[in-house]
C-alpha cells in the first residue's frame, strides 16, 4: 500500500525506515516475553498487475523487505529479545503466486502453508515429534554425551601424538648403506604393545569421525530432513534395478554345501537391501509389502538359530572367548551410538533381539548335560536328549508368549528395565520379541536335522549334483514353489496387520524353508552366488543400524537431504556415504574385537572386569539424567 499510494517513491521508503527504527524497541520488549516474527512483504506477479498497480515491483519489495530485516537486526544487543524474520512465508510466495488470479493476493495454500509452519515452530519444540517434522530445536548435549565427545578427542590426540613419535624414531632409525659392504642395515621394528596401542587409538579416531557425522546428520539442525511418501514405483523400481546387478555378479562357490558362507552373506546381502528400499519408500504402509519384509527379518533370525546352533553343535566351543567375541561384534556399534545419539538401547531393536536370542542358544546348548556332536555319534540316545531340550526351549518360547506380564516382570528388574525399556515400558519389546518368536527354533531344528541327514550321508553336496535322488528332488522343488507361493497370495490378501502379525510367528517359517529348498536342491544353483550381494550381506549388520541416522534420519522417520531441491542425486550422493561409513564400521568392529577381547582368559577376565564396570557408570549415569530431566 505504501508503495502504491506514494507511487514507488524513495521518499515513502525513508519514512518507512523511520517507522520501523521507532517501533524496533518495542517489538524487541515483546519478544523478551513471547516470540515475535516480523513476516516480510510477499512478492507480486508483475505480468498480471492491472494498470493501477504497476507501480508495485518486486525491486521496490525488496528495498522494504531489505530495510525491515536491517533496522529489526542491527537495533538489538540481547540474541534472546530479537525480533525474528519469517522469510518463508516469502519463499512460499514465490512459488505459489504464478496461480494468483490478479498477481497481488495469494492462492489459499499459501496461507495453509505458512499457518502450519507457524504451528510447527510454536508446537515441535514442546511436541517432539518423531519424524521429518520441521522446525525442532536442537537437544541439549548431555553429560554423557560431552564425556565421549572428550574421549574421541583424546583418542585423536593421542593417536597423532604417536604417530609423530614413531615417525622421529623411524628417521632416526632409518636404514643406512654400509659403505665397505653395500648392505642395507635395517631399522629396529616397533613393539607389539605400541602397534596395539596405535592401532587402538587409530581405530577411536575413525569411529569419532564417524560419530560426528552421525551427530550431525540426526541431531544437529545442519541438515534438513524429509517425511516418506510412499508409491508402489518408488518400492519395486529399485528392486529391479539391484536384481539386475545381482545377478550380474555371479561367482562359483568355493564350497557346494547347503548354506555355505558365501549363500549366507549373499542372502543377507540382498534381504538387506531389500529393507533399505523398505524403509527409505515408506512402503510399510503397503500391506502385503510390510508382511513379506516380517518374513525377511524372521529370515535373519533363522540364520542366529541356524548359525550359531551349527557352531555349537559340530565345534562344541562353550568358551568365555567365543561368547565375547559374538557379544562384541553384535553391540559394540548400537552402544557407542546410545552414548552418542543418546537413544535407549531397546532402539535399535534389531540388535537386543538377536542379542536374547544367541544367550538362549548358548544357554539351551551349555547348561548341563552339553550335548554335542561328536558326544552324539558315539550313542543315539543323546540325540533324543538333545531334542527334549528343544523341547523345553519351545515350550519356554510358548509359556512367555501368552503371559505378557511374565515377560515383563522378567525384563523389569534392573539393570535389565534400563536395557529394554522404550518410553518407561518393556511393551515394545515384548511385541518384537513375540513377532518372530518362533523362527530361531525353526533354525535350529533345520540345523539340527540337515546336520544329521548330512552325517549319515542322505543327501549328495557334491558340485552340480542335486541334493537328494531326482525324483525325490523335483518333488520337493514342487512343494517348494507352491508353498512359497501359496504364502505370497496369502501375505497380499491380508486386510488388518494385527491379524496378519498373529499367524505370521507360525507361518513366515514356510517361506523360510521354501527359499532354502529352492536355493540348494538344484547342484548348478547351488555351486553360485551373487558377490555383489554377498559384499553387503557381510556389512549387513552395520547397515541396518547406520540407515537410523545417516541415511533415513529423523529416527527412520524421516530421509537426509544433504543436497535439496535434487531428491535423486540426493539419495545417491547420502547412499554412497552411508554405505562407505557402514563398510568402515564393520572393519573398526572388526580391529577392536580383536584387541578388546583377547584369547587369554584371565586378561579377558580383566577387560570383563573393566568392562562391567565401564557399564555399572554409564547406566548410573544414565539414571542421573533421567532424574534431571523429570
Amino acid at each position: 500500500w505504501s508503495i502504491k499510494i506514494h507511487n514507488g517513491s524513495n521518499e515513502a521508503l525513508t519514512q518507512y525506515k523511520i517507522n520501523i527504527t521507532s517501533i524496533a524497541p518495542l517489538l524487541e520488549k515483546l519478544a523478551k516475553s513471547s516470540d515475535v516474527y516480523w513476516v516480510l512483504q510477499d512478492p507480486v506477479y508483475e505480468d498480471l498487475l492491472s494498470e493501477s498497480r504497476k507501480m508495485i515491483t518486486n525491486e521496490k519489495i525488496d528495498a522494504y523487505n531489505e530495510a525491515a530485516v536491517r533496522i529489526l537486526n542491527s537495533s538489538s544487543r540481547n540474541s534472546k529479545a530479537k525480533v525474528k524474520v519469517f522469510s518463508v512465508s516469502k519463499l512460499i510466495a514465490q512459488e505459489t503466486i504464478m496461480k494468483s488470479a490478479d498477481g497481488l493476493h495469494l492462492p489459499e495454500s499459501s496461507r495453509d502453508t505458512n499457518a502450519m509452519i507457524l504451528m510447527n515452530v510454536y508446537c515441535n519444540k514442546i511436541m517432539k515429534p518423531i519424524d521429518g517434522s520441521c522446525c525442532q530445536p536442537q537437544p541439549p548435549l548431555t553429560l554423557i554425551q560431552k564425556l565421549a565427545f572428550c574421549f574421541f578427542t583424546l583418542s585423536v590426540i593421542g593417536y597423532l601424538i604417536i604417530s609423530l613419535i614413531h615417525r622421529n624414531n623411524y628417521r632416526k632409525n632409518k636404514s643406512c648403506t654400509d659403505l665397505e659392504s653395500g648392505e642395507e642395515k635395517k631399522p629396529a621394528v616397533s613393539t607389539p604393545n605400541v602397534s596395539t596401542l596405535e592401532m587402538l587409538l587409530h581405530s577411536f579416531c575413525k569411529l569419532g569421525l564417524i560419530m560426528t557425522y552421525f551427530y550431525l546428520c540426526d541431531r544437529a539442525n545442519l541438515f534438513m530432513k524429509e517425511n516418506k511418501f510412499y508409491t508402489h514405483s518408488s518400492f519395486f523400481v529399485p528392486i529391479i534395478y539391484i536384481l539386475v546387478l545381482g545377478v550380474f555378479y555371479t561367482e562359483n562357490t568355493k564350497e557346494t554345501k547347503v548354506l555355505n558362507r558365501e549363500q549366507t552373506d549373499e542372502w543377507k546381502g540382498w534381504m538387506q537391501l531389500v529393507i533399505l528400499i523398505y524403509h527409505i519408500s515408506g512402503a510399510s504402509t503397503f500391506l502385503p509389502v510390510y508382511m513379506h519384509i516380517r518374513v525377511l527379518v524372521a529370515a535373519y533370525l533363522f540364520q542366529t538359530g541356524y548359525g550359531h546352533f551349527s557352531y555349537f553343535w559340530i565345534k562344541g566351543d562353550f568358551g568365555v572367548y567365543r561368547v565375547c567375541q559374538v557379544l562384541f561384534r553384535l553391540n559394540f556399534l548400537v552402544v557407542v551410538l546410545c552414548i552418542v545419539m543418546d537413544r535407549p538401547y531397546q532402539f535399535y531393536y534389531f540388535v537386543p533381539l538377536v542379542t536374547v536370542w544367541f544367550m538362549i542358544i548358548y544357554a539351551t546348548l551349555a547348561i548341563w548335560p552339553q550335548i554335542v556332536q561328536k558326544k552324539a555319534n558315539g550313542n543315539c540316545l543323546w540325540h533324543f536328549g538333545l531334542l527334549l531340550k528343544l523341547i523345553c526351549l519351545l515350550t519356554c518360547i510358548y509359556f512367555l508368549s501368552y503371559s505378557q506380564g511374565a515377560f515383563e516382570k522378567i525384563f523389569s528388574f534392573w539393570p535389565l528395565s534400563k536395557c529394554f525399556e522404550l518410553n518407561g515400558n518393556v511393551y515394545e519389546w515384548w511385541f518384537r520379541w513375540k513377532l518372530d518368536r518362533y523362527v530361531v527354533f525353526h533354525g535350529m531344528l533345520f540345523a539340527f536335522i540337515y546336520l544329521a541327514l548330512q552325517k549319515h550321508q542322505m543327501i549328495s553336496e557334491g558340485k552340480g549334483d542335486p541334493l537328494f535322488s531326482n525324483r525325490v528332488s523335483n518333488v520337493l522343488l514342487f512343494i517348494s514353489i507352491v508353498s512359497f507361493l501359496t504364502y505370497s497370495v496369502w501375505a497380499s490378501s491380508c486386510k488388518n496387520k494385527t491379524d496378519c502379525n498373529e499367524l505370521h510367528p507360525s507361518v513366515s517359517v514356510v517361506q523360510i524353508l521354501a527359499f532354502i529348498l529352492i536355493r540348494n536342491i538344484p547342484g548348478y544353483v547351488r555351486s553360485v552366488y551373487s558377490s555383489f550381494f554377498a559384499w553387503f550381506g557381510k556389512i549387513s549388520l552395520e547397515l541396518f543400524i547406520c540407515q537410523y541416522h545417516i541415511w533415513l534420519a529423523a529416527d527412520t522417520k524421516g530421509i537426509l537431504v544433504l543436497i535439496p531441491g535434487y531428491p535423486v542425486f540426493n539419495v545417491l550422493v547420502s547412499t554412497f556415504i552411508f554405505v562407505c561409513v557402514a563398510h568402515e564400521i564393520s572393519q573398526i568392529t572388526n580391529d577392536l574385537a580383536q584387541i578388546v577381547v583377547p584369547k587369554d582368559n584371565s586378561t579377558l577376565l580383566k577387560r570383563l572386569l573393566c568392562i562391567a564396570g565401564f557399564f555399572s557408570g554409564l547406566l548410573l549415569f544414565s539414571a542421573m539424567q533421567d532424574q534431571s530431566r523429570h
